[in-house]
């Protein structure tokens, strides 16, 4: 299986190679895991019209001390207590996954995963996810709101992707996988994102191969790995004992 995939030098051009983090967000299915995909808009900068695990750019808000001072405890395969770079990026992750999915990965102050609907309405739920698409709000202060903690504990390493010379953005990117969260559903955000797919890796394989929906190749390559597993549980514990990001 694969592990890392990059070239992180800048030679040969001079597009700026940016840190950014992915989501797998997995479910359990009849067929087995199900993966959350979800269209680019047509129009978008990059990648346009494929069919993408939840993720972006690193905002400079990620690296706030006070936001990852509200995140849960880290787990086996999180970064280190007080290695704030690592957890920068699962703090990404969990951000634009709540941005252009609609799933947000947070503990309420009973330490209950958030669901919509039980302490806080789904209503209210979009209307914090607008203020943030808008830049209204950070994440550190819709977590003091609500007293929520990102679940950054949920989120396991499991690769790493750098777009290659010559494309026109560049990006260092980790993907993490994690089960998503019961009751949320995603919804596209209608500005990156303009539709989402709940599929098993083999289907998303089938559908690219008969050219239904586009992939890039991350998104193909980590497909065709998670169609070896046949359980939510079983991909966990695979990803539990992957080496440490980076490597």
């Amino acid at each position: 299986m694969h592990q890392t995939r990059p070239d992180i030098t800048q030679e040969d051009t001079d597009v700026p190679i940016r840190p950014a983090a992915t989501l797998i967000l997995a479910r359990q299915g009849r067929r087995g895991p199900e993966v959350l995909l979800l269209e680019r808009h047509r129009r978008s900068a990059f990648v346009a019209g494929a069919h993408v695990f939840p993720g972006g750019a690193l905002d400079p808000a990620d690296h706030a001390a006070e936001l990852h001072r509200l995140c849960t405890s880290p787990n086996t395969s999180s970064p280190a207590p007080g290695d704030s770079e690592a957890l920068a990026y699962r703090v990404a992750a969990i951000r634009e996954s709540f941005e252009e999915a609609g799933v947000l990965l947070a503990r309420t102050a009973g330490n209950a995963l958030l669901q919509p609907g039980a302490g806080v309405p789904a209503e209210q739920l979009q209307r914090y996810r607008e203020a943030l698409l808008q830049g209204q709000l950070d994440m550190s202060r819709i977590c003091h709101q609500q007293a929520w903690r990102l679940d950054t504990a949920s989120l396991y390493y499991y690769s790493r992707w750098v777009t290659p010379p010559g494309q026109n953005r560049r990006y260092d990117t980790r993907f993490f996988v994690c089960e998503a969260p019961p009751g949320q559903e995603g919804l596209a955000c209608q500005r990156e994102t303009v539709g989402q797919l709940w599929l098993t890796p083999a289907q998303a394989i089938d559908l690219w191969r008969r050219e239904d929906i586009a992939l890039v190749l991350p998104t193909a390559i980590t497909l065709q790995e998670l169609a070896d597993f046949d359980s939510v549980d079983a991909l966990l514990e695979m990803a539990r004992h992957r080496p440490p990001e980076g490597h």
